[in-house]
């Protein structure tokens, strides 16, 4: 993909969405920022696993140049789409392995941004296990920051996984990472809006 100003793709986590803290406040940023509007897509990921995907790849494709931006399940997906297209990507807290977590969760769901009622099945979690990829072949696109206090995810499963990428690890914090207002100039410059 092209050198330059990239577009970023913000992908939220396991039961949230568009209106999430992060995603509202890297709008607001962005915004504030004065920078396109077409170069920011925040979309609302389906809860089916390939619905997400295919979503995803058909804005992806009709980019010039994407930076992921993925947070806990966002981040596994991320991995997944900057693997197949060569993106760079930025993880935040991202899901290592998510389908073998997974099965303690099947049954009833409700979205934490929108209230919306679902049900995670035995299909969402093997959809899941497709996606699984190899750590990063080239760690040199991704930045990956994780908070000691995720009291989710266990930020060491990240830290091995990523190992030989650029690593960012702070303590303290938890899964939605306090530090991330305060950061959102660096992810900016990440994507090559300065």
């Amino acid at each position: 993909m092209a050198d330059g100003p990239a577009s970023v793709l913000y992908l939220h986590g396991f039961n949230s969405s568009p209106l999430s803290f992060k995603a509202q406040q890297l709008i607001s940023h962005w915004q504030q920022a004065g920078l396109p509007p077409d170069l920011l897509f925040v979309p609302a990921l389906p809860n089916e696993p390939r619905a997400a995907i295919a979503l995803l790849e058909g804005w992806l494709t009709e980019q010039e140049s994407v930076v992921l931006v993925g947070s806990s399940l966002g981040g596994y997906y991320a991995t997944w789409l900057a693997e197949k297209y060569s993106c760079k990507a930025l993880l935040i807290n991202p899901a290592v392995r998510p389908h073998l977590r997974f099965q303690q969760y099947l049954g009833p769901q409700q979205n934490f941004s929108t209230g919306e009622r679902w049900v995670l099945t035995p299909e969402h979690v093997q959809a899941l296990a497709v996606l699984e990829t190899p750590p990063p072949q080239d760690a040199a696109r991704y930045w990956v920051w994780l908070e000691s206090g995720d009291e989710t995810l266990d930020y060491r499963d990240a830290a091995e996984f990523y190992q030989g990428c650029r690593l960012d690890i702070r303590n303290g914090g938890d899964h939605g990472y306090q530090a991330f207002v305060e950061r959102i100039p660096e992810l900016l410059a990440f994507a090559g809006h300065a």
